[in-house]
């Protein structure tokens, strides 16, 4: 059935990357919205220093885009400790960086799941190694988010207040152990924001104003956790801090002159920008969804797909698996079967994909349509077991791209397979699993730069 929902002229920055940033959130295994409420912390302390409001634009940004890199270093967490990295990125951000509770956290998070040998050699290999496996993880994350932040039109301002982020007043902070003032404003709002809403969050308001006290000249720029004290000591933070209707109040506080309006190129660059936060997550996805968006344009070109349908579809391509983020890499980078529990944890990634992009006008639509590119046409797939004609046009070509690119690139489970027996696969489950029309257009397409393909 062929099904094509124009794109919404206009979209507000504002409207999309709030949105967006709930993606960022589960990646970093933090409740909902914990993205939009430290922009809000942020900007009230913001407020309270009395910043101009080119300023407060750069700084609403940088609180909301600041996990850009989380991605980056979930493969290489799960890796040396052998942990679920969405419950190890959770529970790091309670701790304060001491010894003792760095051990006890090293202790208590690797390698529970392990064999005894493997767990210890784990744990020792971080005793030994851990300044420069900590400097490696923040590095990673830090410099990645910025050269996305980059890609995505901020300024050097925002790319840098996100690139600083771990960073600490008295220089202990990682990667570069800057200190004082050398390290941007925005950075060391965005640090005292995110400690003071995870900890708001975990153990309530008085934890948090006691942990920001606390740490004030160590982590902190005292002026700033001053700055803190004041606004938090207001009933009315905490008010708009857990409204059920704080996404309407970061969208209303945008500094007016400089909100934007974000345009067809834009809004291109911002969903490329979050496919690669997406491929970021394990090391086997790698350019997975830059690739998928070339096979499904080949096969909607191939299909007479007009030029604002393809980039429409492109669209939904680029973040079809925007969900994954919220799959821990012990799940997405198993070298073996997946167990009951973990494959139902990898096909709920469908589902959070849907539930992200409908939050955004100019994407509910497309929502539908990339959340299903797992269905199937004898109703065997997820996440809704669609069948036949209930699955539209644009979700069969998403379908018989995601596949083809799962079967030509590496998994860890097999090597990449040669492009004539992907197809030989393929070919035996069209009217079963993938649509016809659509797998004849990425025989065809492929069959234009590889002449033997066909055969």
């Amino acid at each position: 059935m062929d099904h094509f929902y124009p794109p919404v002229a206009e979209v507000k920055l504002s409207e999309l990357l709030s949105a967006l940033s709930h993606a960022l959130d589960i990646t970093e295994g933090q409740p909902e919205g914990h993205s939009l409420r430290c922009c809000w912390i942020g900007l009230q302390i913001a407020e309270e220093l009395e910043l101009d409001e080119r300023q407060i634009w750069e700084l609403y940004y940088t609180l909301l885009l600041k996990d850009l890199g989380c991605s980056s270093n979930a493969a290489r967490i799960c890796e040396l400790y052998l942990v679920n990295d969405l419950e190890f990125k959770r529970d790091f951000k309670l701790i304060d960086g001491s010894l003792p509770q760095a051990l006890r956290f090293v202790l208590s998070h690797t390698g529970l799941k392990a064999g005894l040998a493997e767990r210890f050699r784990a744990i020792i290999n971080i005793f030994q190694n851990g300044g420069e496996i900590s400097i490696e993880l923040i590095q990673t994350r830090c410099q990645r988010g910025a050269d996305i932040a980059r890609k995505m039109r901020f300024s050097e301002a925002v790319a840098q207040g996100i690139g600083n982020l771990d960073e600490h007043w008295d220089g202990n902070g990682k990667p570069a152990r800057i200190a004082g003032e050398a390290i941007p404003l925005y950075s060391r709002i965005a640090l005292i924001a995110q400690v003071a809403d995870v900890f708001q969050k975990a153990d309530g308001e008085d934890a948090a104003r006691k942990e920001i006290k606390n740490r004030s000249g160590t982590w902190f720029d005292p002026a700033l956790a001053a700055a803190f004290h004041t606004v938090s000591g207001r009933p009315s933070f905490w008010d708009s801090l857990n409204s059920p209707d704080l996404h309407e109040i970061i969208y209303d506080i945008e500094p007016v002159h400089h909100a934007s309006v974000v345009d067809e190129d834009y809004l291109d660059d911002i969903a490329s920008g979050f496919a690669e936060v997406v491929d970021s997550k394990s090391t086997f996805t790698k350019g997975h969804s830059e690739r998928v968006t070339l096979f499904a344009d080949l096969i909607a070109a191939e299909l007479g797909f007009s030029p604002e349908r393809r980039r429409w579809l492109k669209r939904a391509a680029l973040l079809h698996d925007i969900g994954k983020l919220g799959v821990s890499n012990t799940t997405l980078d198993k070298p073996g079967k997946l167990d009951a529990d973990e494959w139902m944890e990898m096909k709920y990634h469908a589902v959070q994909t849907e539930a992200i992009l409908s939050r955004i006008s100019a994407f509910r639509e497309l929502a539908s349509v990339a959340s299903a590119h797992h269905e199937r046409l004898d109703g065997k797939g997820y996440p809704k077991g669609l069948k036949g004609d209930e699955i539209v046009l644009e979700s069969r070509i998403l379908a018989v791209a995601d596949i083809f690119d799962a079967l030509t690139a590496d998994r860890p489970y097999r090597a990449a397979m040669p492009v004539s027996k992907a197809l030989s696969i393929m070919a035996e489950e069209v009217g079963k699993a993938t649509d016809s029309q659509c797998f004849e257009a990425l025989r065809k397409a492929l069959e234009r730069f590889h002449p033997r393909v066909a055969a």
